[in-house]
């Protein structure tokens, strides 16, 4: 028996209409409940579908479900942009006055080493020196050949480089490794710009060893002057202006010793004096006892040469140490690895405020 048609199009009307004047999400949703509920109206359309002739059935199935689509469509509608008003209402009375005081001292720190870079890179600054950065994957050339470092040098080992494999080479074929030294940024800096050239280059250095003085990654910083006239007097000023700037000591006494350097030629081993406090402290001063601390030499006329300089226009020096080394001589650290641990107390004991920036004026040390 067929029932009578229910006015399809006047309810969807009535309930978009009631939608739409909805004004909070509890009043929307007594809407959805009073269509689409247990109880609700489409949803006893659908109930009546049962009792109806198969031709009756065929028919208006499809209205009713395409009527509970456009309703469902609507309410979805609907609620996000009540949720949307209703967020933006809320952030709009939700403020932060952010000039009233921290309730905790905040416990970040910056980190020794990247103290001690900011307080090299601030003397060098003063010095008139460019800070020079370059990758930390190198090629073969700019690591070794450039800086004259035969292919039968030790350096070129594997037990010491981290070489990347057969497969891995540049465009030129040449061999890929993490760079074992800052001096490639050197030889980048000399095929790149013309002299006069005054540089530092500060970066992540990768070498395979580990103890408590070695890690396999560390930080290095080396530095490079080229231009007419330059002797080693020049090297030797600047790095006694730069050790006694550093540890602010005007007593720091340097040693030259004749070192050896593919690079550099002649090469000297810089020894700084230091003595032994009551606790077994280092302290940096005087001649008692000496300490390694720098590489250097006068530039190889080899380096200038495959640069692309005339070594007899273009003289140089360069030096070079371990950013971390120094950090341990001054700070009274004596375990690298403990650089590296990410050990929360060992930073809030070493660490430094964001508001410990060097200067020269007040002291480049905290």
């Amino acid at each position: 028996m067929n029932q009578e048609k229910p006015d399809l199009p006047q309810l969807k009307e009535d309930l978009i209409a009631a939608i739409e004047v909805a004004t909070s999400l509890d009043a929307l949703d007594a809407v959805r409940v009073h269509a689409l509920g247990k109880s609700g109206v489409i949803t006893g359309l659908l109930k009546t579908l049962g009792g109806m002739a198969p031709e009756q059935r065929t028919e208006e199935a499809p209205k009713i479900q395409a009527l509970r689509n456009d309703i469902t469509g609507a309410l979805a509608g609907k609620k996000a942009e009540l949720e949307r008003e209703e967020l933006e209402a809320r952030l709009a009375t939700e403020k932060q006055d952010m000039t009233l005081p921290v309730r905790e001292r905040p416990t970040g720190s910056v980190h020794p080493v990247g103290q001690v870079m900011d307080e090299l890179a601030e003397i060098f600054a003063d010095l008139g020196f460019a800070v020079a950065t370059g990758p930390e994957i190198e090629d073969d050339w700019h690591n070794f050949t450039a800086l004259n470092i035969p292919p039968s040098h030790p350096a070129r080992a594997e037990h010491d480089t981290f070489y990347f494999g057969e497969d891995r080479t540049d465009e030129k074929g040449r061999p890929m490794m993490l760079r074992t030294h800052t001096s490639p940024v050197q030889i980048r800096t000399m095929t790149s710009q013309k002299p006069p050239i005054y540089i530092i280059a500060p970066g992540r250095t990768y070498r395979s060893d580990s103890d408590a003085t070695h890690t396999p990654m560390f930080h290095q910083i080396e530095g490079l002057v080229i231009d007419r006239g330059i002797t080693m007097g020049h090297l030797k000023w600047t790095l006694e202006t730069f050790l006694k700037a550093f540890f602010e000591r005007g007593d720091v006494t340097l040693r030259f010793r004749p070192g050896y350097f593919p690079f550099t030629e002649p090469s000297a081993e810089i020894d700084v004096g230091y003595s032994v406090d009551e606790k077994g402290r280092t302290v940096i001063g005087g001649a008692e006892k000496w300490m390694e601390v720098l590489g250097s030499g006068m530039v190889n006329r080899r380096v200038i040469e495959a640069c692309g300089l005339d070594p007899d226009v273009w003289q140089g020096f360069a030096f070079g140490t371990g950013v971390d080394r120094l950090a341990m001589l001054k700070y009274g650290m004596d375990d690298l690895r403990a650089f590296f641990d990410g050990d929360l107390r060992w930073l809030r004991h070493y660490g430094f405020s964001a508001f410990d920036v060097p200067t020269l004026s007040g002291g480049v040390g905290a």
